[in-house]
């Protein structure tokens, strides 16, 4: 469960992939015969056979998550572009991590709604959008645009949890899936095919490393895993 933990804990939305290629790297390269990355941004482990049909394994390394696009210059509060499929009715009050060059810090969206003791009929029936929200990362306005760029980008901030037989965890999509292609690669003696172990990118926003990872390979057989 450490490597399922480790993946589903590293932030890495579209664009920004680096630590999770990382980890694959780390995990697939003592198994496999080739190991490299692409223009943008697939990471392909190769198991060679010769003369065998090519089989290509693609799981994508990305989560849902935004990018911060304003910083307030009296409160320092972050405002955000969402990149992938949100629900901001789940947003509310959620801990979040924003990723800089530098560090992580924590911080919490707010406010999306108001409290239930206030809300009118018709803020009941309103439904939040993702530019209703910003980060409050506690700190003077100063120090946060000292520590975070325009572009710093920001993921759900989840702890992994073991429920009875189950797991609990941000990122489930896709990691879990990207766990099952590390541990195929490295458990399996035999395929009958040559093996192209592919860690995709910008599923999130459009199957895009997956689409150009497929046209690199060309493959005779693939099988895409995804929850």
């Amino acid at each position: 469960m450490e490597l399922l933990k480790e993946l589903c804990e590293t932030p890495g939305i579209p664009g920004f992939e680096d630590r999770l290629r990382t980890i694959v790297r780390r995990e697939l390269t003592p198994v496999v015969d080739e190991v490299r990355v692409d223009a943008l941004g697939n990471l392909v482990a190769i198991k060679k056979q010769a003369d065998a049909p090519k089989l290509m394994i693609a799981a994508h390394m990305d989560e849902i998550g935004f990018v911060v696009n304003y910083i307030d210059d009296q409160k320092g509060w972050l405002r955000l572009v969402g990149l992938g499929g949100h629900d901001p009715r789940n947003m509310v009050a959620q801990r979040v991590t924003v990723s800089t060059p530098a560090c992580d810090l924590t911080g919490i969206l707010y406010p999306g709604i108001k409290p239930p003791h206030i809300q009118t009929d018709e803020d009941r029936n309103k439904q939040p959008k993702v530019s209703d929200f910003f980060v409050d990362l506690g700190l003077p306005a100063a120090k946060v645009k000292e520590l975070v760029p325009i572009g710093a980008f920001v993921t759900l901030q989840r702890e992994f949890a073991e429920i009875g037989d189950c797991v609990s965890c941000k990122a489930l999509d896709d990691r879990v899936a990207l766990y099952v292609m590390i541990r195929a690669v490295q458990q399996a003696t035999r395929f009958g095919f040559e093996v192209y172990a592919v860690a995709t990118t910008q599923e999130e926003v459009g199957l895009r490393g997956a689409t150009t990872s497929a046209f690199d390979v060309a493959p005779d057989v693939g099988i895409a895993i995804d929850v």
